[in-house]
This record gives C-alpha cells, sequence and structure tokens, in this order.
C-alpha cells in the first residue's frame, strides 16, 4: 500500500530502531513538540510501540499508564527498553522505560497490558453525546508545532477560559490519512486544553504527571474507523493543591466506545 506524505509523517515519528531484546533507539520529532516539550500523547503512543513490536509480544493494546518523569527535549535522541513482567494464557503485562540520551535518570516509564481478546457477554453503560458532525464546527488548530499536526473541531466547551465547567465536545483526527489504530487512539487520548485554564482569563503552565489509556474497542472495529474523526468527551474531575484531575471518552463516529482515559496534571 502507498502512503501519502503525512500519513509517512506520523509513522516515522513513531520510527524506533531494534538495538539489542527489549532494546530500542528512537528521536523526538520536533513536528510533535508541546508546550513544554514533547506532546504526551506522543511519547505514550512510543512507549506502546515498543512493547507491540517487541518479538516476545502477543496480543493487542488493551491499557497503558505512562509516568512523566523528565522533559523529553524535541529533536533529541532516545533509548527505550520493553521488558516482560509476566504473562498468562490470555494478558501479559510490560514495562517500557524512555531515556534521553546523555541525560542522567528516566523520562517516562509504562505499564502495558496486552491481550489475546476473546469474544464474550457485551455491555455498555455510557451513550455517545448527541452533536453535529464535524463539518459543523470551524476547524481548531491547538498552538505550537504539535498543533498543526490536529484537526479539531469543537462543539462544545471551544474557549477554555472563566468557565463554569470543565467539560468540552470535540472531533479529533490527525492530520494524515493514517488509519485509526491502537496506537492512535494512544496520541488522541491526550488531546485536550489543560483544565486548569477555566479558573482563571489565561493560560495556566501545567505538564501531566500521568496518563492511562484504555482501549475499549475491538480491533475489528478500531479499524472499521478508517480515517474518520474521533469524539473525545473530556471533562475534569477535582483542580486542587497544584493538581488536576480529568478523565475523557472516545468514540467513533458510528457510537461505539473505543477507549477511556484517566490523567493527572500539575499546574501553577
Amino acid at each position: 500500500m502507498t502512503m501519502d506524505a503525512s500519513t509517512e509523517s506520523f509513522n516515522d515519528s513513531l520510527g524506533l530502531n531494534a538495538a539489542g531484546e527489549g532494546l530500542w533507539h528512537a528521536t523526538a520529532d520536533a513536528a510533535r513538540e508541546a508546550s513544554s516539550g514533547m506532546f504526551g500523547g506522543w511519547t505514550a503512543a512510543l512507549l506502546a510501540k515498543a512493547a507491540l513490536g517487541d518479538p516476545r509480544a502477543s496480543g493487542s493494546l488493551s491499557a497503558i499508564t505512562v509516568n512523566y518523569i523528565n522533559r523529553v527535549p524535541p529533536g533529541s535522541a532516545l533509548t527505550l527498553r520493553s521488558a516482560p513482567l509476566g504473562a498468562g494464557k490470555s494478558l501479559s503485562h510490560w514495562r517500557c522505560e524512555l531515556w534521553v540520551d546523555g541525560v542522567e535518570g528516566v523520562a517516562a516509564t509504562a505499564h502495558i497490558v496486552l491481550s489475546n481478546r476473546r469474544e464474550s457477554d457485551r455491555f455498555a453503560e455510557l451513550s455517545m453525546p448527541q452533536v453535529a458532525p464535524p463539518a459543523t464546527f470551524p476547524v481548531f488548530h491547538p498552538p505550537g508545532p504539535f498543533g498543526e499536526t490536529m484537526n479539531i473541531h469543537s462543539a462544545f466547551g471551544a474557549d477554555p477560559f472563566n468557565q463554569p465547567t470543565t467539560r468540552s465536545i470535540a472531533w479529533l483526527r490527525e492530520s494524515g490519512d493514517r488509519p485509526l489504530d491502537a496506537l492512535m487512539l494512544v496520541y488522541l487520548s491526550d488531546v485536550g486544553w489543560p483544565r486548569c485554564w477555566a479558573l482563571g482569563a489565561s493560560p495556566r503552565l501545567s505538564s501531566t504527571i500521568t496518563l492511562s489509556t484504555y482501549i475499549h474497542g475491538t480491533p475489528d472495529e478500531i479499524a472499521a474507523c478508517g480515517n474518520d474523526y474521533i469524539l473525545s468527551d473530556f471533562v475534569g474531575t477535582r483542580i486542587a493543591q497544584s493538581t488536576v484531575g480529568s478523565r475523557s471518552n472516545l468514540w467513533s463516529s458510528d457510537g461505539t466506545l473505543l477507549a477511556t482515559t484517566e490523567q493527572l496534571c500539575w499546574f501553577r
């Protein structure tokens, strides 16, 4: 299959070069820079890819929790390590680490669960918010290089400042034509303005401490999305003592719950 330049850009952005068992080299793609270093969704997706790409791995991504420890400078050389922690018939647990070459201390760690899913009973408690299609709303690109890789159409909560609620609902799509997969869902799971912004009239410095993404969509359901928009329903949980809790639900355009996320941020 021939990929266009924008699709190749996302794939190349997550490029990993094997350097031994459970050892990888990569480069922090400057095109995915956010306000204080690399976009957290990019870091999470790269860590997930290290586990999925390990020859010892089996199954699809079910869950990933990333702890962000040190800043990852755009353009920096990176080393990643992936290691299995234990496995059963259906589930395997992995630990992945990301290091900035030449910098002491790990930059990010991830605990990852891979699964060989089997058919079972089904039930869904949540329903997708009823909003108009993406083309109904103007496109928005967040500031910075990362923002140029995203097309965001806000259905609710487009203005983040001085708001009585932290909730926002938006259609999201990476600017390339790359089909949706688990890595892209992880990438999109961190897209959203910092919920502490709702407390004032201007942006406040914030950074993600930890981000968990849970993949609910089956591989077939995710593949059926193609390069369609995904609906993000994002809301804060509590803001206190310099921390911001938030969660989001990611839906396909036909109303299938694909992923849920939970994160904690630090702000000033």
